[in-house]
C-alpha cells in the first residue's frame, strides 16, 4: 500500500498508542504466572500479536477482551512447578519482530521440550550471536544460525551468563525472563558499557510485577572488564499480579512530539508516564536541545516550534528515536550529528541507510559517516516520494516530514506501520493531516 500525504500543519492532542516494548515483557511473565491475568492494553500490532501467537503455540490461551488481553498460562504452570507443561516442538511463527524472537528463543530453551522458531522479512539475517552461544553452552541444542526454522532442543541449564553489553539488551532481557523457568538462581553478567540499558530495566520492572526480584551490582566478566550482574532467584516461578496495566508507548509517541517541534502551535500526547523505564522517553529532552518548546503535564506532554538549532545527540541507549529526532534536524539551523548508533544497521532496515536516504529524497541533506548520521538542516523540504524500505519507524518519519513540505510526499509500501501502530495514519488525519491510500 502506498499512502500519500499532503502538506499542512499538524496540531492537536492524541493518545499514546500501547508499549509494545511493555506489552511482549508482561504477555511472556503472564503465559507462566499461576492463574489468569488480564492484562490492560488499549492497542496492538503486528509485533504485539506475534509474540500473543507464538505464546499460544506454546499452549498458552489468550483472549482479547474490551480493555487488553486475558491470559491463562501454559498448562502445567502452577506455583510448585518451575517447568511449565509447553507443547512438545511447537513452531512459533515470530513474524517481523526481533523481540519476539529474541525473548522467546531462551524460553523455549528453558522448557526443554523442544520447538521451531521462524520468522520473515529481514528477521533471518538479524544476528542471534553471542546470545546463540551462550545457550548452547548451558545446554541448549540449536540448529545453525541464519536457518529458520530454527531447531531448539536440549534444555537450558541455570548458572552464570555472560553477554556484552553493546550488542543487543533484548539478549539479556530474553535470559531474564526465562530465568524463573530454569529451577535455579540464574546469572547473567553484562560487560559495560551497557547501551539501551532502560529495555533492561524495563524487564525487570515486569519480573518484579509478576512477583519476582532482579537484583543488579557491580561486578567484572571473566576477561576481568567492568560488568553488570543481574541476578534472578525464583523458587516459586513467577507470581499473577491479577491485572496489570501496558503503559502509552514513548517510542511511537516520539513522532507526535517531533510533528510538534515542527509545528507552531504544537501536538500533545497523552496517557504517558514521565517516570516509566522506557528508555525513549528522553525523547522530550533531545527535543529541548534542539530548541522545541516542551510542556510536560501529568499525563503526558505537549511540544511545539521554537527556534530550531543542530545538536550533538548520541543515542546509543535510544537507537529507536533516530528517525523522529533527524526528521526535527533536517528542517534545525546547522548540522546535527547523531552517534552511538551503529545498531541501527540491524533494525527492519539499515535504519543509518535508510533514515538517510528518505532525508535526501525528500530534499534534505543528510549522509552516513561511519555509524553516524550528519543531518544538515534546509528551511523547506520539497516533498516527493520514500521507500519505507519495510520498516515502520521510516514511514512515519516521512509522513510527520510532509507537514514542512512544498509539495506530498508519497511513501511506499506505508502499510509496514501496523509492525508497530497499525493506527497511524488514522491517528495522523485526526492532527489534521490528509493522506490517500493506495493499494
Amino acid at each position: 500500500m502506498d499512502v500519500t500525504v499532503s502538506p499542512g500543519a499538524l496540531t492537536g492532542e492524541i493518545p499514546a498508542p500501547s508499549s509494545k516494548s511493555e506489552a511482549h515483557r508482561l504477555l511472556i511473565c503472564a503465559a507462566f504466572a499461576p492463574g489468569t491475568t488480564d492484562i490492560d492494553c488499549t492497542t496492538t500490532s503486528e509485533d504485539i500479536e506475534a509474540t500473543v501467537r507464538c505464546l499460544e503455540a506454546l499452549g498458552a490461551h489468550i483472549t482479547r477482551t474490551r480493555r487488553g488481553f486475558r491470559v491463562r498460562p501454559v498448562p502445567g504452570t502452577s506455583a510448585t512447578d518451575n517447568l511449565p507443561e509447553a507443547r512438545a516442538n511447537a513452531l512459533l511463527d515470530c513474524g517481523e519482530s526481533g523481540s519476539t524472537l529474541r525473548f522467546l528463543l531462551p524460553v523455549v530453551a528453558a522448557l526443554g521440550r523442544g520447538g521451531r522458531l521462524t520468522g520473515h522479512g529481514r528477521l533471518p539475517e538479524r544476528p542471534l550471536s553471542p546470545l546463540y552461544e551462550e545457550l548452547v553452552s548451558h545446554g541448549a541444542e540449536l540448529s545453525p544460525q541464519g536457518t529458520m526454522p530454527l531447531e531448539v532442543g536440549g534444555r537450558l541449564s541455570a548458572g552464570r551468563f555472560e553477554l556484552p553489553g553493546n550488542v543487543s539488551s533484548q539478549y539479556v532481557s530474553g535470559l531474564l525472563m526465562a530465568a524463573p523457568l530454569m529451577g535455579a538462581p540464574v546469572e547473567v553478567c553484562v560487560s559495560e558499557p551497557i547501551e539501551s540499558r532502560p529495555y533492561i530495566d524495563l524487564t525487570i520492572d515486569a519480573l518484579e510485577c509478576f512477583g519476582v526480584e532482579v537484583s543488579a551490582e557491580r561486578a567484572k566478566d571473566s576477561s576481568g572488564k567492568d560488568a553488570c550482574s543481574y541476578v534472578v532467584c525464583a523458587p516459586h516461578g513467577l507470581v499473577s499480579p491479577g491485572t496489570v496495566g501496558v503503559e502509552g508507548d514513548w517510542s511511537n509517541a516520539a513522532f507526535w512530539f517531533a510533528a510538534g517541534a515542527l509545528s507552531e502551535k504544537g501536538v500533545a500526547v497523552r496517557g504517558l508516564d514521565a517516570k516509566s523505564a522506557q528508555g525513549d522517553r528522553c525523547v522530550l529532552g533531545a527535543l529541548a536541545l534542539l530548541g522545541a518548546r516542551v510542556l510536560r503535564s501529568r499525563d503526558g506532554a505537549a511540544v511545539c516550534r521554537d527556534r530550531l538549532v543542530g545538536r550533538e545527540l548520541n543515542v546509543s541507549d535510544c537507537p529507536d528515536l533516530v528517525p523522529p529526532l533527524a526528521a526535527v534536524a533536517a528542517l534545525a539551523e546547522g548540522t546535527t550529528r547523531i552517534t552511538g548508533a551503529a545498531r541501527l544497521r540491524l533494525k527492519e532496515s539499515d535504519r543509518l541507510a535508510s533514515v538517510s536516504a528518505a532525508l535526501r529524497a525528500l530534499g534534505g541533506r543528510a549522509c552516513v559517516e561511519g555509524d553516524e548520521l550528519v543531518v544538515e538542516g534546509v528551511p523547506q523540504l520539497l516533498g516527493g516520494t520514500v521507500d519505507a524500505a519495510n520498516d515502520h519507524r521510516i514511514a512515519m518519519m516521512a509522513a510527520i516530514l510532509a507537514a514542512r513540505c512544498a509539495s506530498p510526499v508519497t511513501i511506499i509500501g506505508a502499510e509496514c506501520v501496523s509492525k508497530s501502530y497499525p493506527t497511524f495514519f488514522e491517528d495522523l488525519a485526526l492532527l489534521g493531516g490528509t493522506c490517500g491510500k493506495e493499494s
